[in-house]
C-alpha cells in the first residue's frame, strides 16, 4: 500500500495533514486503465492512512470551480475511512476547477502546523497569489495527476476534444504534425510557467501518472523531505 515507507519518513508530532483534491471533471480523464481521479483518491487514501498511523490529524476539501466538501482534520482510524469513503463515492454539483478558491478557503481552516497536499491535474490557472499566501502559513505540496494523453496526441485522423469542464468541442486533424506540435508545445509550456512557480517558492510537486505506481514518486519525495528537515536541524 505504500503506508510504512510514509510514516518511516514523517516523524513530526501532532502534525495536521490537510488533502485539498480537485474533484473537477477533467479528473474523469484517463487514457490508461485508470482515470486521475481514481488515482488521485488511491494515493490520497495511502496519505490518510499513514497520518493516522503516525497519530496525525488528517482532513479533506474536495473542490471544483468553488470548494464541495469539507471535512475537518481529526485522528483516528474512523477519521481515515470517512475521508477513504468520500474520495471514492463524492459527487462534484460543478465541473470546472478553480485552485485559487480552494487556496483561499483553506487559508481561513488551516492550522499552521500542518502540511496540505493539493491533488490536481493543474491545468487552472491564476492561483500564485493565494499559492504564496497559503504557503507561507504551512508547507504545501502539489501532487500532479498526469496522463500521457494530456501533452501527446495520437496520429488517428479527425478527433472531436471536449473540454469536460466547459463542454466545447472542436473538430482537430490529429493526422496534421503541425497540430500535433501545437498541442505539444502549448501543454509544456503552460507545465513550464507551473514548475517556475513552484520553484520560486521553494515547492517540490510530486508527478504522478495514469498509467504508472504513485508508490516511487512518493518514495522521492518523502526521501528527499527527510534530508531536507535533517539539514535544518
Amino acid at each position: 500500500t505504500g503506508q510504512p515507507f510514509v510514516k518511516q519518513y514523517v516523524e513530526e508530532r501532532e502534525l495536521t495533514v490537510m488533502l485539498l483534491v480537485d474533484c473537477s471533471a477533467s479528473g474523469q480523464f484517463g487514457s490508461s486503465a485508470r482515470v486521475k481521479a481514481r488515482v488521485a483518491a488511491e494515493l490520497c487514501a495511502v496519505l490518510a492512512l499513514s497520518a493516522i498511523s503516525n497519530n496525525d490529524k488528517v482532513g479533506l476539501i474536495l473542490f471544483t470551480d468553488r470548494v464541495e466538501h469539507f471535512v475537518p482534520p481529526r485522528k483516528g482510524k474512523n477519521r481515515a475511512l470517512r475521508l477513504i469513503r468520500d474520495l471514492l463515492f463524492f459527487e462534484p454539483s460543478n465541473k470546472g476547477t478553480n485552485i485559487a478558491a480552494s487556496l483561499e478557503y483553506l487559508h481561513k481552516v488551516l492550522p499552521r502546523r500542518s502540511i496540505t497536499f493539493l491533488v490536481s491535474d493543474f491545468f487552472g490557472s491564476d492561483y500564485e497569489k493565494p499559492l504564496r499566501i497559503a504557503n507561507k502559513r504551512a508547507e504545501i505540496v502539489p501532487i500532479c495527476i498526469n496522463d500521457r494523453r494530456d501533452y501527446e496526441l495520437p496520429a488517428v485522423g479527425f478527433v472531436q476534444l471536449a473540454d469536460l469542464e466547459t463542454g466545447n468541442e472542436v473538430l482537430v486533424d490529429t493526422n496534421s504534425a503541425a497540430v500535433r506540435k501545437w498541442f505539444r508545445e502549448s501543454r509544456h509550456k503552460a507545465k513550464a510557467l507551473r514548475d517556475r512557480l513552484f520553484a520560486s517558492l521553494g515547492i517540490v510537486p510530486i508527478e504522478v501518472q495514469t498509467d504508472e505506481s504513485y508508490v516511487r514518486p512518493l518514495m522521492r519525495f518523502f526521501l528527499h523531505r527527510e534530508r531536507r528537515l535533517n539539514e535544518g536541524r
